[in-house]
């Protein structure tokens, strides 16, 4: 049997001839994965691919964790049911007689729990194919290693992993309940910690009836007649962006002067337009004080009301609705993380190394219970990473700066690698001569056609090695040229452009070379093509 590319030696020696097949105790596997969301079910693929046996554990039905079941999948369901009213609303003003109706959430209920059966299915499906053993139940581990508080800072990013066939018997010991099948005892060499995240509470406005989280939201059975959306991030934007095509008063209440107050400036503010523009309120420096409901649910303003704390004094709104959204809480509060000697941060996060090792020999953490952007594509990385380190590779740890931020909302934001500020910190490496070049989206053919507006901002720098010490300018063809560190948007389908933008940075592409890319006409790229020729100091549609 040929070697797996990849794959060290001694690994396939091991296994060339059990490749997919069941271990010889059922007791016993290579890796147990607690939590088959992005992170949990990578990780298991990944290992799979390489030879190992898994054990997948899922305390839910299905597979697939927050994002397939309660997150990514079902909100862009019904974001896309969304485009779909905006575009039929759009033909009066094209020639055609079709008109957005009432919408029926009954019907778009079924189209969301399609979406989400479709990808459910096919993920049980390759689980399956890759023959691992895919368990329900709650599981905890009930023996581990001896934990080190110096497993994880003495713990080098470019040491391999031990190899996971050099142990004569598994390490740890974990037991499985399931309501159907009862307990059952694993033992496995490695453990990997995947259990994600729940929404945060707020303690002024607990969920429950009209109070909502973002699970309640999704299985809301009615469209609101009005909605006050509490935070304003991803979750908060998109759904503030599908409830106000579908019909809703929104209105989004933000700490600070503008949404997404962690990315930069110009795209909270163009994003902010946007969604106005689309139909969502936002009223700015709220904090939401307590909240009442009302007895009368046919009251005009809404059955919900908040006291709210603005820089003018204290107010009231009222909503039929009210949804909670500032964020996730990582689950990492059950007994069995902290007897095995799992270390958490001060934010309850499992500390880990950047390969995801924890400060117990043989278990791992990836995906939102580890400190960094709650985001299902780099919980996928990070399994990958975990993975093949767990097999004995040496993978590149992800690096949250890298890892792109998308929000669905009406119009999108986009965002990877540095802002401007972050640049100039140092914190990321030396730049000097570091430069923000914005173009506005409105001049894109395709986005004035669609009748949208939105921005692109470059951030660019030299490395400071790139510099001649004798004249502190910035080298030229003659030496490492000016780099993309960092591509912000806000604009109709900017989430598309993630992938070049992202290539660019991580491959520390020169600029002048970015710029030289050839975007095809019309298309909505063709504004990051134009940012990157302002960047580079030769626009050719803007000044």
């Amino acid at each position: 049997m040929a070697e797996q590319p990849n794959q060290p030696a001694v690994h396939t020696a091991t296994h060339a001839a059990t490749l997919g097949a069941a271990p010889q105790s059922a007791q016993q596997t290579d890796v147990a994965i607690i939590g088959s969301g992005p992170g949990g079910y990578a990780c298991a693929l990944r290992a799979a691919q390489l030879g190992l046996h898994v054990t997948l554990i899922e305390r839910d039905e299905h597979a697939g964790g927050t994002c397939l079941n309660r997150g990514c999948i079902p909100t862009k369901a019904l974001l896309d049911a969304a485009h779909a009213a905006r575009d039929a609303r759009r033909g009066a003003d094209l020639g055609f007689g079709t008109q957005a109706t009432t919408p029926d959430r009954a019907k778009l209920l079924d189209f969301q729990h399609d979406a989400v059966h479709t990808m459910v299915s096919g993920l049980e499906s390759l689980i399956q194919a890759r023959r691992i053993d895919f368990a329900h139940g709650t599981a905890k581990i009930t023996s581990a290693a001896a934990a080190t508080d110096t497993a994880v800072k003495d713990a080098s990013v470019t040491d391999a992993a031990a190899d996971p066939h050099a142990a004569a018997a598994p390490s740890h010991t974990l037991t499985i309940t399931s309501p159907a099948e009862g307990t059952r005892t694993i033992s496995a060499r490695h453990v990997v910690v995947a259990t994600g995240a729940s929404p945060r509470a707020l303690s002024a406005v607990p969920v429950g009836g009209r109070v909502l989280d973002s699970d309640a939201a999704l299985e809301l059975p009615e469209i609101p007649r009005s909605v006050i959306v509490i935070g304003s991030g991803a979750i908060g934007l998109e759904f503030a962006s599908f409830w106000a095509t579908m019909g809703s008063k929104v209105t989004v209440l933000l700490r600070h002067g503008k949404p997404l107050s962690s990315w930069p400036r110009r795209v909270g503010s163009a994003l902010k337009r946007g969604m106005t523009a689309h139909g969502v309120t936002f009223l700015d420096y709220i904090s939401v004080e307590s909240f009442a409901e009302a007895d009368d649910s046919h009251d005009a303003d809404g059955t919900v009301r908040l006291t709210l704390a603005t820089k003018k004094g204290t107010t009231t709104l009222a909503a039929d609705y009210v949804l909670v959204a500032i964020g996730r809480t990582p689950a990492t509060s059950a007994a069995w993380i902290a007897q095995a000697g799992i270390v958490l941060d001060d934010h309850g996060f499992i500390a880990t190394d950047p390969l995801g090792r924890t400060t117990v020999p043989g278990i791992w953490a990836v995906g939102d219970v580890t400190a960094g952007r709650q985001l299902a594509h780099r919980a996928f990385a990070q399994g990958r990473v975990v993975a093949e380190a767990i097999a004995g590779l040496s993978p590149e740890p992800v690096q949250d700066v890298l890892v792109p931020r998308v929000v669905f909302s009406f119009p999108e934001a986009a965002s990877v690698g540095l802002d401007a500020d972050q640049a100039k910190s140092g914190a990321f490496g030396a730049f000097h001569d570091v430069k923000e070049s914005a173009i506005s989206m409105d001049g894109n053919a395709r986005t004035a056609i669609a009748g949208e507006t939105g921005v692109v901002d470059v951030v660019t720098g030299v490395p400071d090695e790139a510099t001649d010490d004798a004249t502190d300018v910035a080298a030229t063809s003659s030496g490492t040229p000016r780099l993309v560190l960092g591509v912000h948007m806000v604009g109709p389908h900017v989430s598309e452009f993630m992938g070049e933008a992202q290539q660019i940075i991580r491959n520390r592409i020169p600029l002048h070379e970015a710029a030289d890319a050839i975007h095809a006409h019309p298309t909505f790229s063709e504004a990051f093509g134009e940012a990157l020729l302002k960047a580079d100091g030769s626009p050719l549609h803007t000044l």
